[in-house]
C-alpha cells in the first residue's frame, strides 16, 4: 500500500511526534504491564483480561505505526512558506458567506489538524479544498452537507 502525503503545519507536525512519542514511551509500558498482570491470572485460554489486553495491545501497536508512516510522509509547511496572496495550507482566511452575510475567520489546516470548532478546518473539507489557490476578492463555492454555498475571500493571513 502506496503511503499518502499529508500536508500539516509546523506545529500540528510536533503534535504528531509528541503523541507517537507518548505511545511509545508511556502507552506501551502501560499496556505491557497489564498483559504481565493479565498472564499471571492463570489459564490464558480462559482469560478475558488477558484478551482484552492483547486487543489493546493489537490497537495501540496499529495506532503507533500508523503515526510513524504518517510523520514519515508529512510534507511540513513552514511559516515562511504560507502565502498572504493566494489561500493554502496554513493561511488565515475571513470570508464571508454571500447568503447569510456574514463573515468568519477560519484557518486552513492539513486533516490531521482539523479542529472546526476552533476555526482549524481541513484543507480537504468541502470549504476548505475549495477556498484552496484563492485570492482577496475571489468567490468560490462549497459544496457542503448544507447545499452549496457561496463565499467571498475578504482577508489572507498567516
Amino acid at each position: 500500500m502506496a503511503a499518502i502525503s499529508k500536508t500539516v503545519s509546523k506545529a500540528g507536525y510536533a503534535k504528531l511526534q509528541e503523541e507517537l512519542e507518548y505511545l511509545i514511551t508511556v502507552k506501551r509500558r502501560e499496556v505491557a504491564q497489564k498483559l504481565k498482570e493479565a498472564r499471571s491470572f492463570g489459564d490464558l485460554s480462559e482469560n478475558a483480561e488477558y484478551d482484552e489486553a492483547k486487543n489493546e495491545q493489537a490497537i495501540l501497536e496499529s495506532k503507533i505505526n500508523e503515526l510513524e508512516l504518517l510523520i514519515s510522509n508529512a510534507t511540513v509547511v513552514e511559516d515562511d512558506d504560507i502565502s498572504v496572496n493566494e489561500i493554502g495550507v496554513g493561511s488565515i482566511i475571513k470570508i464571508k458567506d454571500i447568503e447569510l452575510d456574514e463573515i468568519e475567520d477560519l484557518q486552513i489546516v492539513g486533516s490531521t489538524e482539523s479542529d472546526p470548532d476552533n476555526g482549524k478546518i481541513s484543507d480537504e473539507s468541502p470549504i476548505g479544498k475549495a477556498a484552496l489557490k484563492h485570492k482577496v476578492g475571489d468567490i468560490f463555492e462549497a459544496e457542503t452537507p448544507a447545499g452549496l454555498l457561496k463565499f467571498e475571500v475578504i482577508d489572507i493571513s498567516k
